[in-house]
């Protein structure tokens, strides 16, 4: 796999111009769901390289990244007459970039597609690295499949039309991105930034800065087949929240990753030795911008089989990426029950 051409804008329709020209299609499609259908369409209807362009719009929501969402998009693609040469610009938050990647890779056996994220959490995470999938059977991004986006088109724009929550969001990931870079500066600077009332302009720096540590890693292993399993940090424990959570009442991902990230840096401290002031910093943000998801012990068992079906598990052991410090990455690590219950007991109680 090669590097992805991820472009940070400064001008999104000259950019977005240049990417429909390089992959000379011949029908474009834009996938968004009904969010940005209403935010953020808007804001490039107008562009000369979109005239003519056919619309698909999807239900909101990680609820609705479901087969019959892919369904549907593959539908208005047959119906609307797209072929193999045609391409789908992905216009959304992570739920439109995997759902819309996936639909795209398999219908025809595979059709272009760009990726304009519009959601922080989307452009740090989702659209970069070549993920696509939905959720199945009540599990995150159970089926999918590996394939990149001919271009990925970063522009803080976008970020305009988010609420504080979502943001948030998307800052969880980028502090994943901060605790397994090995220049410290970036965490602390992730810790030190004013993420309640961000500057859109120092922002965009530090998106670029996280993008450049994802793809560093994902070109390294492209198909996490080792060292890539480091961007899992936070998730084998963060997707047992989230699941859990859609039973409920469903939280943002990056909430879930922020969460898990409590409970994995503890791990990290009890089984890796990661150094206990620099866990509780972390920590310490965490809980004072994204609370908890309340939880009780009687909730254990279920997190715990939640985890027994996380994708980087080995012969039916719950797999963990620990961290020995900033940067020191520990894939591959497993835990007993006793040692998850600890890391839940510190996240409901800890700090």
């Amino acid at each position: 796999m090669e590097k992805q051409k991820v472009v940070i804008s400064e001008h999104l329709e000259r950019a977005l111009n240049e990417a429909i020209a390089e992959c000379r299609a011949d029908r474009i499609f834009v996938l968004s769901d009904t969010t940005t259908a209403r935010l953020c369409w808007p804001i490039v209807e107008g562009f000369d390289c979109l005239k003519g362009a056919e619309r698909i719009v999807i239900e909101a929501g990680d609820t609705h990244k479901t087969l019959e969402a892919v369904g549907h998009v593959w539908s208005e693609l047959q119906q609307q007459g797209a072929t193999r040469h045609s391409l789908l610009v992905n216009l959304g938050g992570g739920m439109v970039t995997d759902l819309g990647g996936f639909a795209a890779s398999t219908f025809k056996r595979g059709i272009s597609l760009i990726n304009i994220p519009t959601t922080l959490l989307s452009m740090v995470d989702a659209s970069v690295g070549g993920k696509t999938g939905f959720n199945f059977g009540g599990l995150k991004n159970e089926i999918g499949v590996f394939r990149n986006a001919s271009s990925v088109i970063l522009d803080t724009v976008f970020l305009k039309t988010m609420d504080q929550e979502n943001i948030l969001s998307g800052y969880a990931e980028m502090l994943k991105h901060g605790c397994i870079n090995p220049e410290e500066k970036m965490l602390n600077g992730l810790l030190a930034f004013d993420v309640e009332q961000p500057d859109l302009t120092q922002l965009k720096h530090m998106v670029a800065e996280s993008v450049e540590v994802k793809q560093r890693i994902v070109l390294e292993d492209p198909t996490e087949q080792g060292i890539r399993k480091a961007l899992n940090l936070g998730h084998t424990v963060g997707h047992a929240f989230e699941s859990l959570a859609m039973k409920r009442q469903p939280v943002l991902h990056g909430y879930a990753v922020a969460w898990g990230l409590v409970c994995e840096l503890y791990l990290s401290v009890l089984k890796t030795g990661f150094p206990t002031e620099k866990m509780c910093k972390v920590v310490n943000f965490i809980i004072e911008h994204y609370g908890r998801m309340p939880i009780t012990c009687n909730d254990y068992p279920t997190l715990l089989e939640l985890m027994t079906h996380d994708k980087k598990n080995i012969a039916g052991r719950i797999n963990f990426t620990l961290l020995g410090n900033v940067g020191d990455i520990r894939i591959n690590q497993t835990a007993t029950k006793e040692e998850i219950e600890e890391a839940l007991d510190f996240y409901r109680e800890g700090q």
